[in-house]
């Protein structure tokens, strides 16, 4: 019998170490994690609601269950809130483009994206950041994760707009940068809720609508 075999067969672990801690470590990021996506899905869900200015920190915690002191101890601020809620949806609208069919044409992975941010905004999933906030501007800009997802998602669509352009599907006229933030303003389009607050049309069929006024516009042809 070799020593390697002696010493790993004579010495058990005591409590709290190798094997044993390393299991109770990893219960324990994994409930830390549950409690942030938690934080998360409350802020994204107050922040469509109500909006930045609106939404309180004792509200988050309110809805998650937690004690105040609690929260902070993963967001130090409402601004860090409200910056990982848009760092979630960037992750979230990177795996989307990723799953996007790699044949399709580029105006059909536009109109994808524009119909996946209005489905995220009527499910009220979508945050709502005020423009003209310069601490939530300065936080967000400060975060290197935040403008590197930004920076990808808007560069792959921003591929696809000139694509599109190139082949005619889309007005080549138009400058790139002004399609983008057209594509982008759809995730904050008010038409969407005025549709839905009406009760008369399908989630489905506003989507359909709105993206069909933004693509082909409302003349007849």
């Amino acid at each position: 019998m070799s020593m390697q075999h002696l010493r790993s067969d004579s010495a058990p672990e005591r409590p709290g170490t190798g094997r044993d801690s390393a299991r109770k470590s990893s219960f324990k990021e994994q409930m830390l994690q549950a409690r942030e996506d938690a934080i998360l899905q409350a802020v994204n869900r107050l922040l469509a609601e109500k909006g930045f200015d609106l939404m309180t920190v004792d509200e988050v915690a309110a809805e998650v269950g937690i004690a105040k002191a609690s929260l902070y101890k993963h967001f130090p601020s409402k601004e860090d809130l409200a910056a990982a809620a848009m760092v979630r949806v960037l992750g979230q609208a990177q795996t989307f483009l990723d799953s996007l069919p790699a044949g399709d044409p580029p105006l059909a992975h536009l109109k994808a994206v524009v119909r996946w941010m209005m489905g995220l905004q009527l499910a009220g999933q979508m945050p709502s950041l005020p423009s003209q906030n310069s601490s939530l501007r300065a936080r967000l800009m400060a975060n290197t994760e935040y403008l590197d997802l930004l920076m990808l998602v808007s560069e792959r669509i921003g591929a696809w707009i000139e694509a599109a352009q190139r082949d005619g599907s889309l007005n080549p006229a138009l400058p790139p940068i002004l399609v983008l933030y057209t594509v982008y303003s759809r995730a904050c389009d008010p038409v969407l809720e005025f549709m839905k607050a009406g009760g008369q049309y399908s989630d489905q069929d506003i989507v359909e609508w709105v993206t069909t006024t933004c693509f082909d516009g409302l003349c007849g042809h």
